[in-house]
């Protein structure tokens, strides 16, 4: 008996993000871009997803200050062409018209070339900016199986939580099938069998390529669309019957436990941001990124290894090039390069090259690429002093930009 043909797939990583309210980590930036945990790009977590689920054409779509973002997929995503694998950043063009992307429907159908090259028969589209892992063949195999032209990833959250996410509501008698597709609801409906609980879109979605080709082309022409894949493409699916439910508790991740199943997080603010830091450097991380089962690939460049002499070190990730000569460093994260000199930085992200002289103190601070903190200076102490020098205060955070002086 022949075996049935194997589904082409194409992945698009909608990258194009400005990520206003992360500001001043995105004002040179594209969002995709801000490291994260030392080592890593936001993008990074996204691309290995798809990678590591057996998809190996991918198309990263950027817009938005998109020079390092470029430059970290080009330098870093690079894979055999033997076979006809690629990861290809694809910048805003204009094809069809003056405007840049107006949407995130709008960039896939300004880029719809892409999918007439390859002709896949599924496409992959997710999101750049969240930190998780998920297998997306399992999604696609449910994709198929529902007979679904649309299918939507989406996470149980408390139905409290229900005004900060698009929340999906299923049929009762039909739990996969999508009834309704509402924008940050104010009074959802529990799940049939969580009642306390409502299923939020994660920004991952599988189409039927034909249908979303379709789709796009559609929206593009309707007037007062915001050109939107979860604002306007997926409730289009719903109100024709074509839209499925992917309940991410569903995917299994190989080397995942039971702590950090199921973990994903929408980095999108400055909070948001600081608390994934915090989840990856308790002790026992809610999130792991030491599963080498499934790995998070990147890139970090010819550095030597960490360095810590006569210093209290813990709850810290030490990324290759960190020294850390005497002082105090707990709960936090030590990007390339940086450097501590006798001083005491507690609970605080320092990005790459970050330099922090003799006697400093460094509490709850957010420092961006290539910060000075001369010797004796406090950062994160007193509100008023950090914004006088032109910091961000915020959540309880102090943050500088990139090269941004201590003045």
């Amino acid at each position: 008996m022949a075996l049935p043909l194997r589904k082409k797939v194409l992945a698009i990583v909608l990258a194009g993000g400005e990520g206003k309210r992360l500001m001043p980590l995105t004002a040179d930036r594209a969002k995709p871009a801000v490291p994260f945990a030392g080592i890593y790009r936001l993008i990074d977590f996204a691309l290995s997803n798809v990678v590591n689920s057996g998809y190996r054409q991918v198309v990263v779509l950027t817009q938005y200050k998109s020079h390092s973002l470029d430059r970290h997929v080009s330098q870093t995503w690079r894979m055999s062409t033997l076979l006809g694998n690629y990861v290809a950043s694809v910048p805003a063009q204009q094809r069809l018209g003056k405007n840049w992307y107006l949407g995130s429907a709008d960039a896939i159908y300004q880029s719809l070339n892409l999918i007439g090259d390859e002709k896949p028969d599924i496409v992959v589209v997710v999101g750049a900016d969240h930190v998780y892992r998920m297998d997306f063949s399992q999604m696609v195999d449910a994709h198929i199986a529902s007979g679904a032209a649309c299918t939507v990833a989406a996470i149980r959250q408390p139905i409290e939580m229900a005004d900060q996410f698009g929340v999906i509501d299923v049929d009762p008698e039909e739990p996969r099938r999508i009834r309704e597709f509402l924008e940050k609801p104010k009074n959802p409906v529990g799940l049939p069998d969580s009642p306390g609980e409502v299923l939020a879109s994660m920004g991952n979605y599988v189409f039927d390529a034909d249908a979303l080709v379709e789709a796009v082309t559609r929206d593009a022409s309707e007037i007062g669309s915001k050109h939107d894949m979860g604002g306007d493409i997926v409730p289009a699916f719903v109100r024709r019957n074509q839209a499925a439910v992917y309940d991410y508790r569903d995917d299994e991740v190989p080397g995942s436990t039971d702590r950090d199943r199921g973990y994903w997080r929408d980095v999108g603010t400055l909070a948001s941001y600081y608390d994934s830091h915090m989840d990856v450097v308790s002790p026992l991380p809610v999130f792991n990124l030491y599963n080498y089962a499934w790995p998070i690939y990147t890139s970090h460049g010819p550095y030597p290894p960490a360095k810590v002499v006569h210093s209290n070190v813990d709850e810290v990730l030490l990324s290759p090039g960190v020294v850390v000569s005497g002082g105090e460093v707990v709960r936090s994260v030590m990007s390339p390069g940086v450097y501590v000199s006798g001083a005491e930085v507690t609970g605080s992200i320092l990005m790459n090259d970050v330099r922090v002289g003799e006697g400093a103190v460094v509490r709850n601070a957010i420092l961006d690429k290539n910060v000075v903190i001369p010797p004796g200076a406090r950062v994160g102490c007193d509100p008023e002093e950090d914004l006088a020098r032109g910091f961000v205060v915020q959540d309880g955070l102090t943050i500088a930009g990139k090269d941004q002086p201590y003045d």
